[in-house]
């Protein structure tokens, strides 16, 4: 299964997606998560396993810069 085929990425596959380093993107995660989805790169938590709905990425690339 490649990662078009799934409804959500891991934080290391979303940060391939966007062009930045696996710790940016865990960063822009958690930010996510503290700042109840206000800012930073949108994702779930699951247990201790935090990812990105796929649906998610593209609204945040469709909108570009804020």
């Amino acid at each position: 299964m490649s990662t078009n085929d799934t409804e959500v990425l891991t934080i290391e596959e979303a940060a391939e997606v966007l062009r930045i380093s696996r710790g940016a993107a865990y960063a822009l995660a958690r930010r996510w998560l503290e700042t109840d989805g206000g800012e930073g790169l949108p994702c779930i938590r699951l247990g201790r396993t935090m990812r990105v709905p796929r649906a998610a990425l593209a609204s945040l690339l469709a909108a570009g810069p804020t």
